[in-house]
């Protein structure tokens, strides 16, 4: 584990932000930080890139316990971007990558290299209050990422932009993953969730309320419900299936027909191919795994 936080509380006069929240961040995985509005975690955000402090817990980085000196190993990139808008974006860029202890030749190298990447190179002597939203979103990514930090952590890094950008950053995502970056990711957005995450936590009213690895999550949350597409009569399918199984829908379709069916205490998918090949031809067999979306209306509804 490269990050782990233990029995995490903090309080704000009468608003308890975090209430013993634990979370274990695997080395090179991108960790999905979720919740809804207000449940806490950009407290602990802010708690583990020590811009506050907990009242208690511990937290422990690289194998051993947080130090202040860890920021140099920590990118952080806040919802709400802060840029120096009277600065010029080359001179403000090479002043974030000097405070990150990158020497003057280096930064400048980095720099430019990643402005051509992320096709922004005309913009060096620009102020930054010329930059669309977008493009100063690109800039303070690249800053986040320039010093190589063992943790990065993006909150919602894909507000504003455009679907073309949005694959641009997530390109870019990966590409750090693969490098050996461990990412933590918050953001509100179910999809890119499923789509980049290894191992995710569900934060609600400042408790932890589920933690785990993303794939294994969605299947513990599926109601064993299974959709078939078939050829062969649904009468005979159906009774050769039984009492275990619960027809929820059938409808015929041009070529086969399709029926929706949910599994009973638990009977597996071999179970039920086996009483179906019996008088059908399976054309298409699916178990329907809840989406993280699904998952996350389903608990935060349970713990209102």
């Amino acid at each position: 584990m490269i990050l782990r936080t233990e029995n995490i509380v903090k309080q704000y006069a009468d608003h308890l932000a975090l209430d013993n929240v634990s979370i274990k961040v695997p080395r090179a995985s991108i960790y999905g930080l979720l919740g809804p509005n207000g449940a806490g975690k950009t407290t602990l955000i802010r708690i583990i890139t020590q811009i506050t402090a907990p009242d208690s817990g511990e937290i422990y980085f690289d194998g051993r316990r947080l130090h202040e000196n860890d920021v140099y190993s920590i990118g952080y990139l806040p919802e709400e971007r802060g840029l120096y808008k009277k600065m010029k974006v080359g001179e403000q860029a090479m002043y974030f990558a000097r405070l990150k202890g990158l020497s003057k030749h280096d930064a400048e190298k980095s720099l430019r290299e990643w402005f051509e990447k992320f096709e922004i190179q005309a913009w060096w002597n620009k102020k930054v209050e010329e930059l669309s939203k977008g493009m100063a979103q690109k800039v303070q990514f690249i800053v986040t990422i320039l010093h190589k930090p063992k943790l990065l952590i993006f909150d919602e890094p894909f507000s504003g932009f455009d679907p073309i950008n949005v694959n641009l950053l997530k390109t870019e995502i990966l590409n750090l993953q693969k490098q050996g970056s461990t990412i933590i990711f918050s953001t509100h957005n179910m999809a890119s969730v499923e789509e980049l995450c290894d191992y995710i936590t569900l934060i609600n009213k400042s408790k932890n309320v589920l933690s785990g690895q993303i794939d294994e999550i969605r299947h513990n949350y599926g109601d064993n419900i299974f959709e078939i597409d078939y050829r062969g009569e649904t009468e005979k399918l159906i009774e050769n299936i039984g009492n275990n199984y619960q027809v929820l829908d059938s409808s015929e379709q041009k070529f086969f027909r399709k029926i929706k069916i949910k599994a009973i205490d638990k009977e597996t998918g071999n179970a039920l191919i086996a009483r179906i090949i019996k008088d059908a031809e399976i054309v298409n067999f699916n178990e329907i795994i809840p989406g993280m979306n699904d998952i996350f209306i389903k608990l935060v509804e349970e713990n209102k």
